[in-house]
């Protein structure tokens, strides 16, 4: 059992901290923007809450956070109240918040400056994963700082990978949101398509989802995507904000991201609809509305 915090019970946040306590059986303190939100996951799980993220960082060995963007992470590590200040020497602040490469290795630096250690670990299943624990986690550090925190991400986690020093966990994810936008918008636009033409797409998509077209977005949102449901899953809103990492990213690099900047595109349509809480699946709102 390690001792641990975690900082930011949103959509995900709230889910993992319950499954480091119910099924990691580790000490959980939380910290949460919302104070309610916080007793109401303490009261619910029988862990502690904090009113600061250094008093929830203190005495712990592994810090967890999941907030929404690069200046939230930083608003709730670095200065008097972050969870560094907190943080005993050797303890570990892992980092789901899907953020910049830059962050996480700025947060690297602070770690070795203050005598702790730092993992970059966006996740990827959203919130049906985490509530099933069955997230994917990039990891970006050291080897050994992850090989100590892995028994614990276990908790909530399918599956777990050493992506590469600080800033690859988060290099890995932007791949992964940039295979996420094609697979939607081409998905969005092959029912489109097929129900100009008159077909049973239900049918259809039994059949091709066997074959090479086959994709998790095919299995799981076909159905809510022909209901016009969109509902389910990660917000527009928040893929924006992915999107805009990956592409200020291949600025940086040169790569060359032109179907994900027409996609980025796309959702600001799906958001001028009404969109920006739907689902990622509701680029076929644009094609249909």
């Amino acid at each position: 059992m390690a001792k641990t915090a975690f900082i930011g019970l949103g959509v995900m946040g709230y889910p993992m901290a319950g499954h480091l306590k119910a099924k990691g059986g580790h000490e959980v303190t939380v910290f949460n923007r919302t104070r309610e939100k916080a007793e109401r996951w303490a009261g619910e799980h029988g862990g502690a809450f904090r009113e600061m993220p250094r008093e929830a960082a203190e005495g712990a060995d592994f810090v967890f956070v999941c907030v929404g963007n690069d200046d939230d992470v930083r608003s709730v590590t670095l200065g008097e109240t972050g969870a560094f200040a907190g943080m005993k020497p050797g303890a570990v602040l892992v980092d789901h918040t899907t953020a910049s490469a830059e962050l996480a290795r700025e947060l690297d630096q602070a770690a070795r400056e203050g005598g702790q250690r730092f993992l970059d670990a966006p996740v990827s299943g959203g919130q049906a994963g985490a509530e099933n624990g069955v997230l994917t986690v990039m990891v970006g550090g050291e080897s050994d700082t992850f090989e100590a925190a892995r028994p614990v991400i276990d908790s909530y986690a399918r599956m777990v990978g050493l992506m590469g020093p600080a800033g690859a966990g988060q290099l890995a994810k932007m791949m992964n949101q940039i295979c996420i936008a094609g697979l939607v918008q081409g998905l969005s636009e092959a029912i489109h398509f097929g129900q100009n033409a008159g077909l049973d797409i239900g049918k259809v998509i039994d059949v091709i989802s066997k074959g090479a077209a086959g994709s998790w977005q095919m299995e799981n949102r076909h159905k809510t995507m022909i209901e016009g449901r969109y509902d389910f899953g990660f917000a527009v809103e928040w893929m924006r904000k992915d999107l805009g990492i990956c592409l200020t990213e291949a600025r940086r690099n040169g790569a060359s991201l032109p179907v994900t900047a027409l996609v980025d595109q796309f959702y600001g349509e799906v958001e001028k609809l009404g969109g920006r809480r739907w689902d990622t699946s509701s680029l076929l709102a644009r094609l249909t509305r």
